[in-house]
């Protein structure tokens, strides 16, 4: 601006003194003067021009800025049970799917106070002491909050009250407790929950190929007789919730076969060497063996799926959450879902 300002002024000086000046020097004058005119013109045009540039480009970067600042804050996700293997599993898996981890979590007595590193994201740990209160505030301030909870089997009636009570959507991926309490105080509190024993995908994929054959062709192993072995880590105490799941396609199929029957692996001597589980995932597995066999002997059939790892189940929890989200949000009829409808519904990730 102060240069335009030096060249106005020496335009005007010279423009007053144009008519003094002999025919040649006028001529040099009024050509100067065009030219100067013309670069003023020029040079505002390219003033502008920037200025509109700036203008658009701060646009730009306020736009992306906002954009950035919606992504980091997405889907408000409570992960109970965060100290955990599975917790800790999901929440990494959260993390990276960009869901918002709030920095809150429930745990046993023993786990009261702890704070524990996730994903560089700091959670605080609290006990039994008040959560109505802690969850009743967090749901306040996020309004979207998803509930996940894996905790242990003792705890499952007593959260998914606590949940009921508040009216907080979950995701329970937390085996056993009572499970028939479990989805009648879902459906007497009128809330939104996907509960399901197995989280992993391609394992649910398998289960719903179990029940459309069980019952599509009921009674078609009548008489067969069944094997059934489960593998896990020693830390799991229940019995497997896939392994009930697959075996009540069996009954339905016509074998006669109690649950009390499975047999249940939980030495790492025996996962090592009698079911071959490798050693570095002692510690984190679920091998399922079904052996079928004909009443005469001459026909048998096998089923198995093995996993190793917790991702599976950590990336089908981040897809139950978005699922439920989105449910809730659509205000659906129905609100108790399973894996299962997690599935069908075809947009996982």
């Amino acid at each position: 601006m102060t240069l335009l300002a030096n060249i106005s002024g020496n335009i005007t000086t010279q423009s007053q003194q144009k008519f003094l000046l002999p025919l040649s020097s006028r001529s040099v004058t009024s050509s100067f003067m065009r030219r100067s005119r013309a670069s003023k013109r020029l040079f505002l045009r390219q003033k502008n021009l920037v200025l509109k540039c700036t203008a658009s480009s701060m646009s730009s970067v306020q736009s992306l800025e906002q954009t950035r600042s919606t992504e980091s804050f997405g889907l408000p996700i409570m992960m109970n049970g965060s100290t955990g293997k599975m917790g800790r599993a999901v929440l990494e898996a959260a993390d990276a799917a960009g869901l918002y981890i709030v920095p809150e979590s429930f745990g046993g007595p023993e786990d009261e106070g702890k704070t524990i590193q996730v994903s560089g994201k700091e959670i605080k740990v609290h006990g039994y002491s008040d959560r109505e209160t802690i969850l009743s505030s967090l749901y306040e301030e996020y309004p979207n909050l998803v509930v996940v909870d894996y905790t242990v089997p003792s705890a499952v009636n007593g959260n998914a009250e606590l949940y009921a009570k508040v009216g907080v959507p979950f995701v329970m991926g937390t085996t056993g407790g009572d499970r028939e309490k479990l989805y009648k105080t879902v459906e007497e509190s009128n809330i939104y929950a996907v509960i399901s024993p197995q989280m992993g995908k391609q394992v649910v994929a398998f289960l719903a190929a179990m029940e459309i054959m069980a019952e599509q062709f009921p009674g078609a192993f009548s008489g067969y007789d069944l094997q059934v072995m489960e593998s896990h880590q020693a830390s799991k105490k229940d019995t497997s919730g896939t392994a009930k799941a697959v075996i009540s396609c069996f009954q339905k199929l016509g074998v006669s076969f109690r649950e009390d029957q499975i047999q249940l692996i939980r030495d790492p001597r025996l996962q090592r060497e009698m079911v071959g589980v490798p050693d570095e995932y002692l510690s984190g597995h679920a091998f399922h063996m079904y052996n079928l066999t004909s009443p005469d002997g001459t026909v048998s059939f096998e089923f198995q799926h093995n996993v190793c790892g917790r991702s599976i189940y950590a990336e089908g929890t981040v897809d139950a959450v978005l699922f439920l989200a989105k449910k809730v949000q659509e205000k659906a009829e129905k609100r108790i879902y399973d894996m299962i409808d997690v599935l069908r519904e075809g947009n996982m990730r």
